[in-house]
């Protein structure tokens, strides 16, 4: 891959696992150094650092609840201290907490927030007043580069998981509105929404092959995405191959958001 990323730094939340994981490893392969957040799995992050540097490239783990900030300060401060600066966000931590609404209990609403839509509005704070504080960097054209990680849930319903799509839903808006703030300032901000993507936060929904089979009727492209498809994309958008791209979300679904079901019915 291109080092379109070299001597640039990148913090990824929720890095430990899945899609975290995959985006981690994309923009350290494209020349980023990378700090990886995690919340409780401390192997899996660490385990990728040091996969990292193995390979040549540069990388910290780091533990943080990001719905809480005194620790997402925290987190800025160890980027500082190993990197001098964080160039890239991607705020990625998200969890899910399913039930039907009338089972829903207040603690799974609210924790479902607290990490997917309040911890990316602490997250996304806290990388602003770093790219204000150290100015421009000749390693890109942009201030700082903010990618909020969203899902196709912040535009199709979900019976069954109103926290998580109310989340996402306010994902989407949470980052057109930061955009609109802060590119004057030259600090682009946008989105991914993944599809359907094999992680193990999913893995009942692809790993039979009924399931699959169903899950299959949802995706016009006839596949079910990996981390890499995330990967690539995010690599994209933290680079100055995007730079004209600002508050935009990237929907990478393979036309899960085309509604297929609606296909037979024009």
């Amino acid at each position: 891959m291109e080092k379109l990323l070299a001597n640039q730094v990148a913090l990824i939340t929720g890095a430990s696992s899945g899609i975290g994981y995959g985006v981690a490893q994309a923009l350290a392969a494209a020349g980023a150094a990378v700090v990886l957040n995690y919340h409780s799995h401390a192997e899996a992050a660490e385990k990728l650092a040091e996969e990292i540097r193995h390979a040549g490239g540069a990388a910290l783990a780091v533990q943080a609840n990001v719905s809480d900030p005194s620790q997402i300060e925290q987190m800025f401060d160890a980027c500082r201290a190993e990197f001098g600066t964080v160039d890239i966000v991607v705020a990625n931590s998200g969890m899910q907490k399913d039930s039907a609404i009338a089972d829903m209990t207040l603690d799974d609403w609210q924790a479902v927030i607290a990490t997917n839509l309040t911890g990316q509005f602490l997250t996304a704070q806290a990388a602003v007043k770093e790219f204000r504080r150290r100015g421009s960097r000749p390693v890109s054209k942009a201030l700082g580069k903010i990618i909020c990680m969203s899902s196709v849930h912040e535009i199709i319903p979900w019976a069954g998981h109103v926290n998580y799509a109310a989340s996402k839903g306010g994902i989407q808006m949470f980052m057109k509105s930061l955009a609109q703030e802060v590119a004057p300032e030259r600090i682009r901000v946008n989105s991914i929404a993944p599809g359907a993507i094999r992680t193990p936060i999913n893995k009942s929904a692809w790993d039979s092959d009924a399931a699959l089979k169903k899950l299959l009727e949802l995706i016009p492209y006839g596949r079910v995405g990996n981390v890499e498809d995330i990967g690539n994309a995010a690599v994209w958008l933290a680079s100055d191959q995007s730079d004209y791209v600002v508050g935009t979300t990237l929907f990478v679904d393979g036309g899960m958001t085309l509604y297929p079901g609606f296909a037979d019915n024009g």
